[in-house]
């Protein structure tokens, strides 16, 4: 395990940098296209954990110092034979304070995706949160026990729990494993890093 002194240089990269399109770290040119520059890289533990998510820039200063290998690219390239990183694993473990997420109405309905637990229905904002197990039943505000639900299902369902009402849940809710699950969703709803999804706990 690395010590806190070796780990300087991981907190180092993940300063902000002038977006340029290149590596001053190394001197490399890297003139790529502003799309490519945007690309994001998901940065992993040693662990295999999610730690971050980074700058291609960042993510190639990594990969050429040795610090991280390449674990999956989107098919465009640096240059030759230096394929555009998506996901990365850090070569030595750098141990990160835990953050508890807390339980929030934003929060739960990020999780969700915004969509009712019941039937589907995306709402936005306009959802109501429920309780599987009603709190008059004994149900307590946890991240296992509450769920997003159009106004319509949360009224059908009433006093009773999924199984009473016939109202099967779409995914068993669970407590996001980590604060970076939230912005990797994002991504992955919105059509890109498809392969960030199975390095995720807790995705659906």
């Amino acid at each position: 395990m690395l010590k806190a002194q070796d780990t300087a240089w991981w907190h180092q990269l993940r300063r902000p940098t002038p977006a340029l399109g290149i590596c001053a770290t190394i001197g490399l040119i890297f003139p790529l296209p502003q799309s490519t520059r945007m690309s994001k890289v998901l940065v992993l533990n040693a662990s295999y954990e999610p730690l971050n998510i980074t700058s291609w820039r960042r993510a190639a200063v990594l990969l050429i110092k040795d610090k991280a290998e390449q674990l999956e690219h989107n098919g465009k390239y640096i240059y030759a034979g230096f394929p555009l990183p998506t996901v990365i694993r850090l070569r030595h473990y750098v141990r990160v304070p835990y953050k508890d997420i807390p339980l929030t109405r934003r929060n739960l309905l990020q999780r969700d995706h915004h969509t009712c637990q019941y039937c589907g229905y995306n709402g936005g904002e306009g959802l109501t949160l429920d309780h599987v197990v009603p709190r008059s039943r004994g149900g307590g505000e946890t991240w296992e026990n509450m769920v997003a639900a159009c106004v319509r299902c949360n009224v059908k369902k009433g006093n009773r729990t999924p199984r009473e009402a016939e109202m099967p849940l779409l995914t068993q809710p669970r407590k996001p494993h980590s604060s970076l699950y939230f912005e990797v969703t994002r991504h992955i709803h919105s059509g890109v890093h498809q392969e960030w999804r199975k390095y995720v706990i807790g995705l659906s």
